[in-house]
């Protein structure tokens, strides 16, 4: 523990599915959302971001090449 650390956002994050982390990210923003954090690539082709609504929600869009839409049931 870091006594001097300032916490961060509590709660867990949920993940959009999107075709173009970048480009969704964009839109998000346009629409008034506000940056959390900006599209990285954590693997494999993913791509994540997340950014805080106008209420001060956090949500995250996940761009993933290798997610197969044809086998979710």
């Amino acid at each position: 523990m870091l006594p001097d650390a300032t916490p961060g956002q509590p709660g867990a994050i949920a993940y959009w599915g999107v075709a173009d982390a970048v480009a969704e990210l964009e839109r998000l923003q346009g629409l008034g959302a506000e940056l959390r954090d900006d599209v990285q690539e954590v693997g494999e082709g993913i791509k994540v971001a997340a950014v805080l609504d106008p209420f001060g929600n956090v949500f995250g869009i996940i761009e993933n090449p290798n997610f197969d839409k044809g086998k979710v049931e």
